[in-house]
């Protein structure tokens, strides 16, 4: 009977080390996020500002970010920023680097459609009844922002994590590149293991992904009852 493949996923630490990689795509991914979204928060709030030189700034960052893909920028700062420097930086950080970058203007653009999208008269019955500036965000508009936000924010943790698929060409040993040396290490006696070790990495990014993305539409559907 043809080996199909799967006892690979069984042979010495093969599964051990698809999870050990799995556990840098998730931690540059969760590294990423948090960092992407404290910056994001405080980009939102300057892209609210009626000040023309902080809103011209913040698009040219924001229409950047969106035309140029992440394969580009991380190939500029791990090839780039470094040979050109001569600055020292790991793979795994150019990724964070690279994803910050990213996320913090994806999420900047979040909060400020959050923010702008609560509707005026909430400011002004805040002050009709008395309310400081403070106590009319903490109690009336930061509580309805978070609401229309977190939804939003939990959906960019999902595709940054499916993003970092990508940093395996710049040889950051991941998931996916962990599954090729498996792959290339067994490609005379087990030719078919590809489809398994592919498949065991899809289980696995799914495994991180669904619960995310479930959380994100039971959030946004129970606020929005």
């Amino acid at each position: 009977m043809q080996d199909l493949g799967i006892s690979i996923l069984l042979d010495g630490r093969n599964l051990v080390r698809l999870l050990e990689g799995l556990w840098v795509t998730v931690r540059i991914a969760l590294l990423s996020v948090a960092i992407s979204m404290a910056l994001g928060v405080l980009l939102g709030m300057v892209m609210t500002l009626k000040n023309p030189v902080t809103k011209a700034l913040s698009r040219v960052y924001l229409e950047t970010v969106r035309i140029m893909p992440q394969l580009v920028l991380l190939f500029l700062v791990y090839f780039g920023v470094t040979k050109t420097f001569g600055i020292h930086l790991s793979g795994e950080v150019s990724a964070i680097i690279v994803f910050v970058f990213w996320g913090t203007a994806e999420m900047g653009d979040l909060v400020r459609g959050a923010l702008i999208s609560i509707p005026k008269h909430q400011y002004e019955s805040g002050r009709a009844l008395g309310l400081t500036g403070v106590q009319i965000y903490r109690y009336i508009i930061i509580p309805q922002t978070i609401r229309r936000l977190l939804p939003l924010a939990i959906n960019l943790a999902t595709r940054m994590v499916k993003t970092t698929s990508l940093i395996v060409l710049i040889g950051v040993v991941e998931v996916l590149k962990v599954g090729q040396q498996i792959i290339e290490a067994n490609r005379y006696t087990a030719p078919s293991a590809a489809l398994w070790i592919y498949g065991a990495i899809f289980f696995l990014y799914f495994l991180v992904c669904f619960p995310i993305s479930r959380l994100a539409g039971r959030l946004e559907k129970r606020w929005q009852d």
